[in-house]
């Protein structure tokens, strides 16, 4: 049995998923006391992605977990604070004005009869008032440009439930900082070839060395070079559902005064969405759209309008996405991490949990050097049931919308015939409320009831209840709401008073 113990791992390419599962096994092991070397090749040549620079709130865990201490990691990578997503355009315009909601990160249970959601459709608060308005704390700290954390909470806890906006290249050499500290071998080489048999990897040949490992774990980026090498016919394409195949990425200069956003903007336009994201030096900010409808040029010149003529600008980057995941993630002893594995479009920024999730089941599925095919199928459905939970939900940003001003809208709100399981639930939440059960949601799904609701009240999907209510108890238990969300403004720190704590 000791000659089925695995004795290394090599991880090929860098950037976030590189460094994120290098720093995890290598923990791991170390914890464990196994003596297992994990090696890390990445090419200096070639560039980190970082297409969104933001993250789910669920990444603090990960940090903290790895032992990294929080105003460290966010001083070294231009970070700020996020407390979820402010959603623009994603509706027809309403008496004139541009329609918008907030989707949190927080999931609050107030007690006293029926649940806060039900009250709030029941207490016909949807008449004038945003679902988010009256249910999380969240939006009302954003309404005073206040942060999650309080003057006295400490690394990773605040108020409410946050993530970050982060510089994708310097969390890389953050990490990257910190995993070889830790003992992760570092090597800065070009895979020039990978010699295989069977399915699996023999060893990979670089102008730096040959290498071999028992396991090969690919975060190659969309060119998945290991698992291209071991597999063929091995992707499922998710374009027909999301067909914004293309993004052109920005970085620009904060306009005079500008301080940084506790939030991420998601703003719709003619044939996709822009993201905004606040970073300390500069706002990170781009244009998801279909390639199919825009060419390079016309998305650039709509993006810049959207941004404004007085817009200073640093950088444009053109991006190719490949929409879709792999049928197998784990093919012989060749395992894929971050985009090798599969890519949904950015708009809730699920690319740091999709790594998280796949270096966390590598800790409980890679065992052995012979896995069994069982264990590798295992991780491969694991990882499916993400991408698929993860697919549906995103079309359903797009599928209830009414826009229909282009052909990209109309488009868009026939999506849903692509996620049947999504159709069948939509045409139920019309009559209940949406719920845990509806969804039967795996430990490895992001996203849950409460996040389905500021989706579906946040775009106008309510459903039609016949109840008796209590006016009375509804308003006691909407006071309680309000109670609750001025005692967090009066307990939290504007998010600028964070940041200077943090970068001064």
């Amino acid at each position: 049995m000791e000659n089925n113990k695995t004795k290394s791992i090599t991880i090929v390419g860098g950037g976030s998923s590189g460094w994120m599962t290098a720093m995890y096994l290598n923990h791991l092991y170390r914890k464990e006391k196994q003596n297992i070397k994990v090696r890390l090749v990445e090419s200096a040549d070639i560039g980190i992605l970082g297409v969104g620079e933001a993250t789910v709130h669920s990444i603090r865990f990960f940090f903290a977990a790895m032992g990294l201490d929080e105003q460290e990691l966010l001083s070294e990578t231009q970070a700020t604070y996020k407390t979820g997503i402010m959603f623009r355009n994603w509706m027809k315009p309403q008496q004139d004005k541009v329609h918008e909601y907030f989707h949190p990160f927080e999931q609050i249970k107030f007690g006293n009869g029926f649940d806060l959601s039900t009250s709030w459709l029941l207490s016909q608060k949807l008449s004038g008032q945003r679902y988010d308005e009256g249910t999380c704390i969240s939006s009302e700290l954003i309404k005073h440009q206040h942060g999650p954390k309080t003057a006295n909470s400490k690394g990773y806890t605040g108020i409410v439930p946050y993530g970050y906006h982060i510089d994708a290249n310097q969390l890389a050499r953050f990490l990257r900082k910190k995993a070889v500290a830790a003992g992760v071998e570092h090597i800065e080489a070009t895979v020039e070839k990978i010699n295989t048999n069977n399915q699996n990897i023999i060893s990979i040949e670089t102008d730096n060395g040959v290498f071999e490992s028992d396991y090969f774990i690919d975060c190659t980026g969309f060119k998945g070079l290991l698992i291209n090498a071991v597999s063929e016919d091995n992707w499922v394409s998710y374009e027909d559902a999301l067909p914004c195949n293309k993004a052109v990425a920005v970085q620009r200069k904060y306009p005079a005064e500008q301080q940084p956003k506790p939030y991420t903007e998601a703003t719709a336009l003619s044939n996709g969405w822009v993201w905004q994201i606040d970073l300390i030096n500069r706002q990170g900010t781009g244009y998801v759209y279909d390639g199919n409808r825009l060419s390079k040029e016309e998305a650039e010149a709509e993006l810049k309008s959207f941004l404004g003529s007085e817009s200073e600008f640093i950088k444009t980057l053109h991006i190719d996405m490949q929409i879709g995941r792999r049928k197998r993630f784990w093919v012989g002893n060749c395992i894929t991490v971050g985009l090798s594995g599969g890519f949904i479009e950015p708009l809730e920024s699920t690319g740091l949990h999709l790594i998280n999730l796949g270096a966390r089941l590598l800790s409980t599925h890679l065992t052995q050097v012979s896995v069994p095919d069982a264990i590798q199928e295992s991780y491969s459905e694991l990882m499916i049931n993400a991408y698929e939970d993860l697919k549906q939900f995103i079309v359903l940003h797009y599928c209830i919308t009414d826009r229909d001003d282009t052909e990209f809208w109309q488009a868009a709100q026939r999506s849903v015939e692509h996620c049947p399981a999504l159709k069948r639930k939509l045409a139920i939440w019309k009559y209940k409320i949406c719920e845990y059960a509806d969804l039967q949601t795996a430990s490895t799904s992001c996203f849950n009831d409460e996040n389905y609701r500021f989706i579906l009240y946040g775009m106008q999907y309510y459903p039609e209840l016949h109840l008796d209510i209590d006016k009375a108890q509804m308003e006691t238990l909407f006071d309680s709401v309000k109670a609750r969300c001025q005692q967090a403004v009066q307990y939290s720190e504007t998010h600028q008073d964070s940041l200077d704590k943090l970068h001064n």
